[in-house]
């Protein structure tokens, strides 16, 4: 995964999404602060039944309820009519359910419009990063990033946002109304919150790494999957499927203990956390009964005491959590910001989208890919005439599909120029550029879809269009034994298709594009020869005016095209027709007469069995 060297902040970035969606929060906010209110005016309540109303203290309502109290007859009412209090105290708890009602609703929408956001802006992003990123870049990881890592963030401003808010506003007015009751007591309520405070930084400081560990440790174990599921095929060609399941175990295994690493932590912290909490409540009763036998407190304040002391420590105790998922919200956040803060390919206000059927030239072009610097071309250098044909044939790794990638500005030159009807390629619109000049690869990526959707996937082509290309491509005989058609489902990637049918279909689908180039990087390989040179030859009647490049192995592919390059190493050494190629000492004449001397051999072969 390709990381740049200045990290992108994810606290900003948080709070500019939260920002996007401030009045949500802000109704969630309000209706936080009347939860809070109303957990503080109950004990208030029934301190006040104990105090007041069954025994002869003074009251300690403001004075605006005192007066509506002696209004209705004062303390002699309320104890002849316990049930008022009763009512009050369940009415609180009804509007205390209503406001909690409001703050989840207002705090999901938030948080859902949050993740659908960071989603499709992931999404989107991705389409517009260049394919180098892409190269390198783990698909499992992406996925893991786009999925999980947005839905840890989405938990978080769901609940905790809400819960950071609700945690300050308790300690400070449980603070503030036990140091107006009694200052002393308040004190020793308040030994052991600094110590748990100390803790749940700690557990914060640790669970933070843990949890980077293991979420990357995830994205490794996705990659793995996706990488497993896609090459299905592969690995059971090669009877590998213990080894990948050996793989994926070893993964799977690491990850429980960056996972089980957390669950300890969580599991000392709360266990800790409760130690902490049930000590200071100890005390704060014990306290609290002292004060109370000497007379310093009456038994209302004794359980305002006692339950604010609650309400002073679950703030406390629950700060290890709140933090914790911050913590795992940041590291989520940090993950996505470094997609998005990743150079997309640039916009060019000042690009020119010209007719792209001139003249094809390589001018002095060297190419070496920026990680290693390893030059992959050298000082290549050739001109293909608009509406021709031109062959490459080359080894493994002399540079053919790199030269395609080149033409079409998936990478672009280390240095020289490449023009198409004069025009660098370099000043063209890249959409322009790329969607005329048609690139069909060996191993064609199909989508889950039927054959038609995959052929049609372009939009916009009628049937018959779509149709007439799968003619040209020779794919109609295979759609019309398919079971179902033109509705046949490929599967995943194509997997139900052989590779000759795959590369047919890849050919019809980009046969519908507006072609001024088309370029096949070895895309016939997987067809035998006879429908090879059908293709070719429909091609030659169908696209006049285009002009073709074919990468391929295959000399009888290679032998009909207008002009031929050989490539090695990165270099080009020989240019010419068939003919004149054959003439000379080289890579192609080698090769011709391998090619030839193998076919002599199976025809002979097939001949002495009794074959035609």
């Amino acid at each position: 995964m390709h990381k740049k060297n200045n990290k992108p902040k994810a606290f900003p970035a948080m709070m500019a999404l939260i920002g996007q969606n401030w009045t949500s929060y802000l109704g969630a906010l309000i209706a936080t602060v009347m939860i809070v209110i109303i957990g503080f005016i109950t004990p208030l309540v029934l301190a006040e039944t104990i105090d007041f109303v069954l025994d002869t203290k003074p009251s300690t309502l403001p004075e605006f309820v005192r007066a509506a109290v002696e209004n209705l007859g004062g303390r002699d009412f309320l104890r002849a009519n316990l049930w008022v209090m009763g009512l009050a105290l369940i009415l609180l708890n009804v509007v205390n359910g209503v406001f909690t009602y409001v703050k989840g609703r207002l705090s999901a929408v938030a948080s859902e419009n949050i993740s659908q956001t960071l989603r499709e802006r992931l999404y989107a992003h991705l389409q517009r990063l260049p394919f180098a990123y892409h190269v390198k870049a783990e698909t499992g990881d992406l996925i893991q990033r786009c999925t999980s890592d947005v839905d840890t963030i989405r938990r978080f401003l769901s609940v905790q946002v809400m819960e950071v808010v609700n945690s300050v506003l308790m300690i400070v007015i449980a603070l503030a109304i036990l140091l107006q009751k009694n200052v002393q007591i308040t004190l020793y309520s308040m030994i052991l919150v600094p110590p748990l405070f100390v803790f749940a930084t700690w557990f914060f400081s640790m669970v933070h790494k843990s949890f980077k560990d293991a979420d990357e440790c995830e994205g490794r174990m996705s990659a793995a999957l996706q990488e497993n599921l896609s090459g299905v095929r592969v690995v059971r060609a090669f009877g590998q499927q213990q080894r990948e399941v050996e793989k994926f175990e070893d993964k799977n295994a690491t990850l429980r203990k960056k996972w089980l690493r957390l669950n300890v932590l969580s599991a000392i912290y709360w266990s800790g956390g409760d130690l902490f909490s049930m000590l200071q409540s100890m005390i704060t009763l014990l306290v609290c009964i002292v004060f109370a036998v000497r007379g310093d407190i009456t038994a209302g304040e004794l359980i305002i005491f006692t339950s604010y002391i609650g309400m002073l420590l679950w703030p406390v105790r629950s700060l290890g959590r709140t933090l914790s998922d911050m913590g795992k919200s940041m590291v989520a956040m940090g993950r996505i910001q470094e997609i998005l803060h990743a150079e997309p390919e640039p916009d060019e206000p000042d690009a020119v989208k010209p007719d792209l059927h001139g003249d094809i030239v390589f001018d002095h072009v060297s190419f070496a890919y920026p990680d290693d610097g390893v030059p992959v071309l050298k000082d290549v250098s050739f001109t293909i005439p608009a509406g021709s044909t031109a062959a490459v044939l080359g080894g493994t790794g002399s540079g053919k599909s790199t030269m395609m990638y080149l033409l079409q500005r998936l990478y672009e030159p280390t240095s020289g120029q490449i023009t198409i009807g004069g025009v660098d390629i370099m000043t063209i619109d890249r959409s322009h550029l790329r969607s005329h000049v048609g690139l069909i690869l060996q191993e064609p990526f199909l989508y889950s879809k039927t054959i038609y959707e995959n052929v049609g996937i372009i939009g916009g082509r009628d049937e018959n269009g779509i149709h007439h290309a799968a003619d040209v491509a020779r794919a109609s005989g295979f759609i019309a034994r398919a079971d179902k058609g033109w509705e046949t489902l490929v599967g995943e990637r194509g997997v139900t298709l052989s590779g000759g049918q795959k590369q047919r279909i890849a050919i019809a689908r980009t046969l519908l594009k507006d072609n001024h180039v088309l370029i096949f990087d070895d895309s016939l390989s997987a067809v035998d020869t006879e429908t090879d040179a059908q293709i070719r030859a429909a091609l030659k009647g169908e696209k006049s005016g285009v002009t073709t490049l074919i990468i391929s192995h295959r000399v009888t592919t290679l032998s009909q095209a207008d002009m031929i390059l050989v490539l090695e190493d990165g270099r080009i050494t020989q240019q010419g027709t068939h003919e004149e190629l054959c003439a000379q000492e080289g890579l192609y004449r080698r090769i011709n007469a391998i090619q030839n001397t193998l076919e002599e051999e199976l025809t002979q072969a097939i001949k002495a069995e009794g074959g035609v």
